[in-house]
């Protein structure tokens, strides 16, 4: 039975006159956390001696009672973006996200837009870096910290730009076209180990990665229906695709129906298999309900990509989920957006609200919650810290109701529940 959803104790913007977003949130050892995303601005909240506006990657640390401790940019003068964080076993950061850039921060471009990895220390000091790319845009989406110490990278690249280039530094391998699936091993220090990519000869984008005993586990969608892609449901699907520690391909499954389905965030469950949550448009194959433009999918999978259980939820306009964690109780937190205001969403706020809901191991909704003002606010990222405060992350154009402020054109968004 559906239970309350804990009381929000904050809605917090932060930047300045242009557009800010917070893409990923993690929690730190000493009960704060961080949150990472980028930033256009030079004024406002933001820390920069730049006199141009540009994109740059933005770090902001809070303690354990949500006080900002420090802040840092990263960036050169062309646009770069982050769109991901990871806590280390040495107690600092990993950061990822796309450069256009061959200056300041950034020492080398290796063609329009480039992967780009920094190691950080815990006050935010930069302790390695690492570039690759080729002609093309080659984004880092994902980053995760591997067994052995190393990394591994869940990006796209453009193979059509590449000439085939980045299954490894020398050899091509032209089968592929247009934006592919790029796996990328680094060493504990960010040497490239490996780089392998998949795809078809549409547009595959990974959002997310895993590691398994076996290998890694890259998700996100692809339109394509050749090449590595054997049995698309139509349109994009959920697109799953398991490789070996080299970088060898497993298997790989397309989830979904005839319509629009794209995954963006995977989770391992207590129980050993897999949580996946996206968006679909679709009301077959894999799909046994739907409710409207776009509902929530979430689909459970075990360690060969087969299907255990999968629920959409939202109601008759357009829901869409962009992040889920394990919660401390063993159940599941997923935040999105919804449009909604019928079936499993009881209020909104305007345009797009931040949509949170809580479901158990079985996908049954726990509680659900709106938070947003009367314009557009997306949440991109959720965490739950270790005392049950919920922090959620995003983007906000509102500045009305439970947003209060708004700096500019988008501002970062930072949420607390408890």
């Amino acid at each position: 039975m559906p239970i309350n959803a804990p009381p929000v104790l904050f809605v917090k913007t932060f930047g300045g006159s242009n557009n800010e977003s917070a893409k990923s949130i993690v929690k730190t050892l000493d009960g704060g956390y961080a949150v990472f995303g980028y930033t256009q601005s030079i004024d406002g909240d933001i820390p920069t001696t730049k006199s141009t506006v540009q994109y740059d990657l933005w770090l902001l640390k809070f303690d354990a009672q949500d006080s900002l401790q420090w802040q840092k940019t990263f960036g050169g003068s062309k646009d770069d973006k982050g769109y991901k964080i990871i806590t280390t076993s040495d107690g600092g950061y990993v950061i990822i996200g796309s450069s256009k850039s061959n200056d300041f921060d950034q020492s080398v471009n290796n063609g329009f837009e480039d992967v780009w990895v920094l190691k950080l220390n815990a006050a935010g000091i930069s302790e390695w870096k690492t570039t690759t790319g080729f002609l093309g845009t080659d984004v880092g989406y994902s980053i995760i910290q591997t067994t052995d110490g190393g990394y591994f990278l869940g990006s796209i690249i453009d193979v059509t730009a590449s000439g085939g280039l980045g299954n490894n530094k020398t050899t091509k391998k032209q089968r592929h076209a247009g934006g592919d699936y790029w796996g990328i091993k680094l060493s504990s220090t960010g040497a490239i180990e490996w780089r392998k990519y998949f795809g078809g000869k549409n547009t595959d984008t990974c959002y997310d990665v895993v590691e398994t005993s076996d290998g890694y586990i890259m998700i996100g969608s692809s339109d394509s229906v050749d090449v590595d892609i054997n049995n698309n449901k139509g349109g994009y699907d959920f697109w799953v695709v398991k490789i070996d520690k080299s970088g060898n391909l497993l298997w790989e499954k397309s989830l979904g129906g005839s319509e629009i389905d794209e995954a963006y965030q995977i989770v391992k469950t207590d129980d050993g298999n897999f949580l996946l949550v996206g968006e679909t448009r679709s009301s077959n194959s894999d799909i046994t309900s739907q409710y409207g433009g776009a509902d929530v999918w979430v689909v459970k999978i075990n360690n060969s990509g087969n299907i255990i259980w999968q629920k959409n939820y939202g109601g008759t306009s357009f829901d869409v989920a962009r992040a889920v964690v394990v919660s401390n109780d063993g159940n599941y937190l997923i935040a999105g957006s919804t449009r909604s205001l019928d079936i499993d969403v009881s209020e909104n706020n305007g345009v797009n609200d931040v949509w949170v809901l809580k479901i158990d191991t079985k996908g049954s909704i726990l509680w659900q919650k709106s938070i947003g003002g009367s314009d557009v606010d997306f949440a991109h990222d959720i965490e739950e810290l270790e005392d049950g405060s919920i922090v959620i992350v995003g983007e906000s154009n509102s500045n009305d109701k439970q947003v209060i402020t708004n700096k500019g054109f988008t501002d970062l968004l930072l949420i607390k529940m408890k």
